[in-house]
């Protein structure tokens, strides 16, 4: 079976969140959105695991909210403020792990992301000790990731490099990025959200497309291994371009700089603002190769943005929360049950026979690859688009 999946969220235990966030909520949105299966975000929260906990334990470290499977994931910063996504196969495993590090812990039980005062490595040993499943979230964000502080798996988390479950890409990176780097070959990368509300515009705005046997921990760990059959068979996410920190920008104005004319200029802009190196950038710095070298395990990646934007662009309307929109997204939604048949799997044409003409055309845009991309950089978001009659090809699905 194909199930969507989105395992990095957050909890409204968590900085600048909703605080309607709730599990059902999160079911709720996940419904609409077309996803199956999600990560809980924070479980080393104490009330917020409780809070998960307390729906049907379907199958160990697997819990039933509605329609909704949900299994124990949660994010961390350690050193160098890095950020490292966790997966825990059971509620023993969140409480092994929770105790081996909370004498180097920071607001545990009151942030859903708590500070760890430990290295790449030791929080990779504590997770390995606890049977949890550990990588590098978005980890070519330029504030918070790995790569914007070590060039290498082996930089951060030391001999246990080779245990690295997963890669999480980031809303500033694709497969195309990641593809270039040589010691990446091996590893999974997952797409997902990093959600802050349950609203379908936010939760699974990334996500990824597994083949398993049942929508539980125990096979999402196959699938992220590869084995047995189960696999990640795609990635969906935003066009890398349309990430905030994309291209090499100024922080305070957010004027776009080449590499070279921002170590000349010791990383300051005309306006006295800091420079911050953009993840096209830094990846060049860390490539093996100028060309991706997808391995044969590579599932494709699909760039989209939420329907949600793609509606408000079709009727030329600034916000994709107003009201026109809402309704247009709301007609489809009903038309065909989910956000994700109509972006991704339904024929075009069926599509088409249920919205509006400008709405459909914008869809078959966006599916196509033939959209306008200004790429993002230094917090501001890019922008996306839909084609002139030049009909630039940026993509190729």
């Amino acid at each position: 079976m194909l199930i969507n999946a989105d395992l990095h969220i957050h909890s409204r235990f968590s900085a600048a969140t909703s605080g309607t966030l709730t599990m059902e909520t999160l079911a709720e949105g996940a419904a609409r959105k077309g996803v199956h299966l999600i990560g809980s975000g924070d479980c080393l929260h104490p009330t917020w695991l409780d809070e998960v906990a307390s729906h049907e334990e379907v199958a160990e470290g697997t819990f039933q909210v509605g329609g909704l499977r949900v299994v124990l994931t949660a994010e961390v910063e350690a050193a160098h403020r890095i950020h490292h996504l966790l997966m825990f196969p059971s509620r023993s495993s969140v409480g092994a792990f929770r105790e081996a590090v909370a004498a180097r812990a920071a607001h545990m039980d009151s942030d859903g992301r708590p500070n760890l005062r430990m290295d790449g490595a030791e929080v990779a040993q504590a997770a390995v000790d606890a049977g949890a499943l550990f990588g590098p979230a978005h980890a070519f964000t330029p504030w918070t990731a790995m790569y914007a502080f070590h060039d290498s798996l082996r930089g951060c988390y030391g001999d246990l490099a080779g245990e690295v479950s997963f890669l999480e890409l980031g809303l500033s990176a694709d497969t195309d990025y990641a593809d270039r780097i040589a010691e990446l070959k091996d590893v999974t990368f997952l797409s997902n959200s990093d959600a802050h509300s349950a609203t379908p515009l936010r939760l699974a705005r990334e996500f990824n497309r597994l083949e398993v046997e049942d929508a539980t921990f125990a096979e999402v760990e196959r699938a992220i291994h590869r084995t047995g059959g189960r696999r990640p068979v795609l990635n969906v996410g935003l066009p890398p371009q349309e990430g905030k920190y994309n291209e090499t920008a100024c922080i305070a104005c957010f004027r776009h700089h080449s590499i070279e004319e921002s170590a000349a200029a010791k990383w300051r802009c005309g306006c006295g603002g800091r420079i911050k190196k953009g993840v096209r950038d830094r990846v060049a710095e860390l490539a093996s190769w100028p060309e991706p070298h997808h391995p044969d395990h590579r599932p494709p990646y699909r760039a989209l943005v939420p329907l949600s934007e793609i509606i408000s662009k079709a009727l030329g309307v600034s916000s994709p929360t107003a009201a026109s929109v809402t309704r247009a997204w709301e007609a489809l939604v009903d038309a065909f049950g989910d956000e994700v048949s109509v972006l991704v799997d339904l024929p075009m044409d069926e599509v088409a026979s249920a919205t509006e003409p400008r709405i459909a055309a914008a869809i078959r845009a966006f599916r196509e690859g033939r959209v306008v991309l200004k790429p993002g950089g230094g917090g501001q978001y890019g922008s996306v688009e839909l084609p002139s009659d030049a009909r630039t090809t940026l993509f190729d699905y």
